[in-house]
């Protein structure tokens, strides 16, 4: 075994003991893979700059350019030959995997009393740390600040900015139905916005305040509003419609604030753009954290996961690190991008599942 961390432990393996590993679609994942490969090899900045790509993988990214992508085996025969895997094996128990998705929600680019929740862009005065320590005498837990004329003070948090702290700056790029659907495209990290005339645009991660992220369902649960066994992403969202003083306040416990990008929607079968700068592939795409692991490497998870029909299947796949999240913490942790609209968000409020997590690292020649 290998150190990893203080929390876990790299154990090699062969791709001949992953169980599944030839019934995946290779092809699938090698295009997942490829789109961020070229995004790394043209130097395209990251959204949210996870560890740095290192020339091993940048070897393979441009070995990746010369292999057909509709083959499946030609795509499966790449990967055996430049990585090699190994079990990310924790310390205690196994790694842990939820689900994320691209909400649809409605929006208006005007307010009114039907959109009244304002969506507000990138402050000016927002300096973010990235992986940096933050300087004196700032919180180690910030990841980002606001620069004044006496210096760097932390940034605004949720309730200051629900108050009103930025409505002078002027920052409102879209207004949606109420504050619920706000928090949870900013848990996402992404939405699809339907505006009133029928078109549709995104809503793209630009920034957050820097302040730790909170998990609000552990709140709920905590005081007893919803049994932890019921608690699904349809029924904590309803709950906190039909609570909305109980809602303004859980939500503010939750002190981190994004900050988004208003963008054309493009493609409509293409995903939202995670922060790899690439768009995400649903059932391909993880998030990961950023402060162990670079964007582009491949992981085969192995777990068993329950579907919208309330049955348990097997959950045996290749997947690529393309986005990161605030709460993906640890060396095996990750949040599974199921794509977007409601049924993608049924599948992903369902999983709060343990998993094996196999990482694919280049060859040492």
């Amino acid at each position: 075994m290998e150190l990893l961390s203080a929390s876990a432990y790299l154990e090699r393996t062969s791709f001949r003991d992953l169980e599944s590993w030839h019934a995946d679609d290779h092809a699938a994942a090698f295009a997942c893979f490829l789109e961020t490969a070229e995004a790394a090899l043209s130097n395209l900045t990251p959204l949210r700059p996870a560890q740095p790509i290192f020339d091993g993988l940048l070897e393979v990214f441009r070995a990746a350019q010369t292999i057909d992508q509709t083959n499946s085996e030609a795509a499966r025969l790449y990967f055996e030959t430049f990585f090699e895997p190994f079990h990310v094996k924790p310390r205690e128990g196994q790694g842990f995997l939820t689900g994320y998705y691209e909400p649809e929600i409605r929006g208006s680019l005007s307010q009114s009393s039907e959109f009244p929740t304002p969506v507000l862009k990138r402050p000016d005065d927002l300096v973010s740390f990235h992986h940096q320590t933050p300087p004196p005498p700032l919180a180690p837990d910030l990841s980002a600040a606001r620069q004044t004329s006496n210096g760097l003070v932390p940034y605004f948090d949720r309730a200051a900015i629900e108050d009103g702290a930025l409505t002078e700056k002027k920052l409102e790029i879209l207004y949606l139905p109420d504050p619920i659907e706000l928090f949870f495209a900013q848990v996402q990290g992404s939405a699809r916005v339907r505006l009133p005339d029928g078109s549709s645009m995104r809503l793209t991660y630009a920034g957050r305040n820097g302040h730790p992220y909170t998990t609000i369902g552990k709140v709920v649960v905590a005081e007893g509003h919803i049994a932890l066994a019921d608690l699904t992403l349809e029924r904590f969202k309803a709950w906190l419609k039909s609570n909305p003083d109980h809602a303004r306040r859980i939500m503010r416990l939750n002190k981190s604030y994004i900050f988004f990008e208003l963008s054309p929607c493009g493609n409509a079968e293409a995903g939202p753009i995670g922060a790899a700068s690439v768009p995400l592939r649903a059932h391909r795409s993880i998030a990961i954290d950023r402060s162990m692991w670079c964007y582009g490497l491949p992981f085969f998870i192995r777990a068993q996961l329950p579907e919208t029909d309330g049955k348990i299947k097997d959950f045996e796949r290749l997947m690529i690190a393309q986005d990161t999240g605030s709460a993906i913490l640890g060396p095996a942790r990750a949040d599974l991008f199921f794509g977007s609209g409601d049924e993608a968000g049924r599948q992903a409020g369902l999983i709060r599942h343990k998993g094996d997590f196999f990482v694919l690292l280049p060859r040492v020649s």
